[in-house]
């Protein structure tokens, strides 16, 4: 089953994004990564063609509901007041 999912903002996303490649990768490799996409101009709607080249959309969606149930989205208030 398919449900209605809010997505975060693009700040929130972006802020997430690097929390996960910083947690994963330690800073330097993180600040690597970044740099190498924009450098090597990534093309993520070719990427996303392979790596998802046979997965249907139905099922796509029930692994994103999936994966945000068992993952949700914590938002850190960086406000130090």
């Amino acid at each position: 089953m398919v449900e209605d999912v809010t997505l975060p903002s693009t700040a929130e996303i972006l802020y997430q994004g690097m929390n996960c490649l910083v947690k994963n990768l330690g800073v330097v490799e993180a600040e690597c990564f970044v740099s190498a996409v924009k450098r090597e101009h990534f093309d993520y709607v070719e990427w996303r063609k392979k790596a998802f080249e046979e997965e249907t959309l139905e099922s796509f969606l029930d692994k994103a509901a999936e994966y945000s149930k068992k993952h949700p989205i914590k938002i850190q208030n960086q406000n130090k007041d």
